[in-house]
């Protein structure tokens, strides 16, 4: 019989401490809390938790184990679906996802299922002396290879199955860090990356994966030449959606406008928030986010912790707002201000051409969009000016078109994502996608659920095409 005790509170620093700081928010649960906690689980006969996961982790299964306290146990079930647990624990939107399927959410608090696979995989990193290390599976001189395009979520979940498999797998990577997304996109503050990220990916590495980095694909090499010259028999593209998007309004050209991407990136790719790193961000004493998305929120957070005052502006109101209602309420809670139901119409700059203000204007709900969602609609004569010195766009992301462009036989969408179906296949055989380069900007878990759905088509493409 599940303990019916109320979910367990996990413990954070304090919005005043941290805001000003760039260690982690959250402390996670010590493991007589993740013990506890894991005896709320009703251990359904038919988890509604397992399917509502896009990588099907076994979450009853694990959590009965860690009821048992068998840490070993459940960190090797949970190893069985995701290459990155401790990742996952922090970033997926799990009150969409597991948690919003768990049973004891209908009429009171679900399972902290994330809370609890952050446990197990922390515990593990951190007291690797009770677990020793498996051996890793063995690669055969005459394997065949796959290449990995882009080293974010999708890649090295794709990476990681292949290699359990027995392929020779070699990930490329355009920067000079493995992780994509996860490195260069998500905050220290959510994601710490020495501590956390780096262990992950070499966890991968040791399955016998391989990173090449500084490698562009579509420059220094292409799709076709992989396939053709290089002896790879499957090429899987996971290189995300790194494209920003812009308003198109006047000033958007001004010093002091960034896309949310190379705000973030140079934040946490280039430490321009470290003292001791020489690659500082100027942003002055007020800073403007436009958008209401999760990155919209890392960048507020970032922005705000780097000694801004910092708005959130949006077109909807906070009902509307798409990030993580946990971000939404970290952000609060730190400092930052919401205007909602407004929206920017032109950048103003100085006469050295550096951003001054910006011009907004005041908006109303009418009636619901495609998205299901009341479309924002400006109110006449409602322009005003809000005076700021950066702006930052964080309107969402698009596939960059390179590899599409450089590689023949490459079926594209509309909106210049990858064409692929839900297995990863793409329209040239031997070639196989997923994530937000087929996609779009999505989470981090849909990401990696696309990453090892396209594994086994290109594990029975191998097996039924190269002999």
């Amino acid at each position: 019989m599940a303990n019916r005790i109320p979910r367990v509170p996990v413990r954070e620093q304090e919005p005043a401490v941290r805001a000003h700081n760039f260690d982690e928010v959250c402390f996670g649960y010590s493991r007589e809390e993740a013990l506890l906690e894991a005896t709320r689980c009703l251990n359904c006969r038919n988890p509604r938790c397992v399917p509502a996961c896009p990588v099907g982790l076994k979450i009853p299964t694990f959590i009965s184990l860690l009821v048992a306290n068998d840490i070993a146990g459940a960190a090797a079930v949970i190893a069985e679906d995701s290459s990155l647990p401790a990742v996952c624990g922090r970033v997926c939107p799990q009150e969409t996802q597991c948690e919003g399927s768990c049973i004891l959410g209908v009429k009171g608090e679900p399972v902290a299922i994330g809370k609890l696979e952050r446990f197990v995989a922390d515990y593990t990193r951190s007291h690797p002396e009770e677990f020793p290390e498996d051996a890793a599976p063995v690669c055969a001189p005459e394997a065949p290879r796959v290449a990995i395009v882009g080293s974010g979520p999708a890649g090295l979940a794709c990476a990681a199955d292949l290699a359990k498999w027995g392929y020779d797998v070699t990930i490329f990577e355009a920067l000079h860090k493995a992780g994509g997304v996860l490195e260069y996109g998500i905050p220290e503050f959510r994601l710490p990356k020495d501590k956390v990220l780096k262990y992950e990916i070499e966890d991968v590495l040791k399955l016998g994966v391989k990173i090449e980095t500084d490698v562009v694909v579509g420059r220094t090499v292409n799709v076709d030449s992989l396939l053709d010259e290089k002896g790879f028999s499957a090429v899987f593209i996971g290189t995300g959606a790194g494209l920003p998007k812009f308003m198109g309004i006047p000033g958007e050209n001004l010093c002091g406008v960034f896309s949310a991407n190379e705000f973030l990136t140079r934040n946490n790719l280039m430490r321009a928030y470290r003292d001791d790193y020489m690659t500082p961000i100027h942003i002055g004493k007020k800073v403007c986010v436009v958008g209401g998305g999760n990155v919209a929120m890392d960048a507020a957070r970032t922005a705000l912790r780097l000694g801004a005052e910092v708005h959130i502006v949006y077109r909807r109101t906070e009902a509307e707002l798409p990030a993580r209602k946990e971000e939404v309420h970290h952000a609060v809670q730190e400092g930052v201000i919401f205007d909602m139901l407004t929206n920017p119409v032109e950048i103003i700059g100085d006469e050295k051409g550096w951003v001054s203000a910006m011009r907004c204007v005041r908006m109303e709900l009418g009636e619901p969009d495609a998205s299901g969602r009341r479309c924002p609609v400006a109110l006449v004569g409602s322009e005003f000016d809000m005076q700021t010195d950066t702006v930052i766009m964080a309107l969402g992301t698009s596939s960059n078109p390179l590899i599409a462009k450089t590689t023949s036989g490459l079926e594209t969408t509309r909106r210049g994502g990858i064409s692929a179906d839900s297995s990863g296949v793409t329209s040239r055989p031997g070639v196989f996608a997923g994530g937000d380069a087929v996609t779009g900007a999505a989470t981090v878990i849909l990401a990696m659920g696309a990453g090892r759905a396209a594994a086994k088509s290109i594990d029975q493409y191998i097996k039924n095409h190269i002999k």
